[in-house]
């Protein structure tokens, strides 16, 4: 099958387009500026000009095409411009399904979140979970939004919209969004960290779930993407074990992190991109944990362990100097 991507210069879409590439799929990505136009190349793929607001140049660059990738979108927990989420992750997700209807291509993949899925607080999430009704962030929003959205307009162009709904993607070369929190462990003496629970997918098992989706997902359903789900005090320990580093964790109270979750939102008010803010505070709170096995059952998708992921992680910031000496 030829694939388009859009997405491909991103961490998830990067990663689809190397899967592709090793099966030997041919591979044309977008790409909306020089620096992803040489990273997209550098890849493998054939980069191709568009933007996702320009529905019929993105119909143009897709033509000739079997399926559609579309991976692209913005991810943030704590964006200065509120708006841009939408216009990306709603409008434009909406934009990639008539663009491929337009060109005649059957199939769209959709890539979501896990944060789509809206579970209540201390559940098990699934595909099937009911929403809680509100939601933890602005992005958990666009991309619920975005989904129901992308879905419709399949329906309505008679297009197969099928969606992936990754959890927190990790693996080599990740270093934004919740990387940072694991770099922020991997390097402390005494880490202060949040007893909380979170799941997370390799990022290569992400890729190959995206190209399974593709090949096997049934149309105006959900997989979830998700590996494994691990407490903080687990993965403190683990990291523990493979770097030396946090030699010791202070755990804050629940009612403290409420405490301070205004001063964060004074903060992300002047700050570009910062790591924390209420929006992080509520969603660390509330905790996460998701069931990706209908992608083993139904796809044959299947996960490596976490210390694999761990192993492959830690392997790449040592070798670019990115953690401390535990021994100094």
């Amino acid at each position: 099958m030829t694939a388009f991507v859009t997405g491909g210069s991103g961490f998830v879409g990067g990663a689809v387009i190397r899967a592709l590439v090793a099966e030997g799929e041919p591979v044309r990505a977008l790409a909306r500026s020089s620096v992803a136009t040489a990273a997209v190349r550098e890849l493998g793929a054939e980069p191709v000009a568009g933007d996702l607001a320009d529905r019929s140049a993105l119909a143009d660059a897709m033509g000739g095409c079997d399926v559609v990738f579309h991976v692209a979108g913005v991810n943030q927990m704590c964006p200065r411009d509120p708006a841009e989420l939408d216009a990306t992750n709603i409008a434009g997700a909406v934009t990639a399904v008539h663009a491929a209807a337009d060109a005649k291509i059957g199939r769209l993949v959709l890539t979501s979140s896990s944060a789509a899925i809206g579970e209540r607080s201390g559940t098990l999430g699934n595909e099937d979970s009911v929403h809680r009704g509100h939601f933890l962030s602005r992005y958990e929003r666009s991309k619920y939004l975005g989904e129901l959205e992308a879905r419709a307009a399949g329906r309505e162009r008679g297009i197969e919209v099928v969606t992936v709904n990754p959890s927190s993607v990790q693996g080599p070369g990740r270093t934004t969004g919740s990387a940072r929190l694991l770099l922020y462990a991997a390097r402390a003496r005494t880490a202060i960290l949040l007893d909380t629970s979170f799941s997370i997918v390799d990022v290569d098992d992400c890729a190959a779930g995206h190209l399974l989706a593709a090949r096997k997902g049934i149309a105006d359903r959900r997989y979830l993407l998700s590996g494994a789900t691990l407490t903080m005090r687990w993965a403190a320990a683990l990291l523990c074990r493979h770097t030396g580093r946090p030699r010791r964790v202070v755990w804050i109270p629940r009612s403290l992190v409420r405490a301070v979750a205004p001063l964060a939102g004074l903060v992300a008010r002047v700050r570009e991109d910062p790591a924390v803010c209420p929006a992080t505070i509520r969603a660390l709170l509330h905790g996460h944990r998701y069931d990706g096995s209908r992608a083993t059952r139904e796809l044959g998708l299947a996960y490596r362990s976490i210390e694999d992921t761990l192993e492959r992680v830690l392997t790449w910031y040592q070798a670019r100097g990115m953690l401390a000496n535990p021994a100094a």
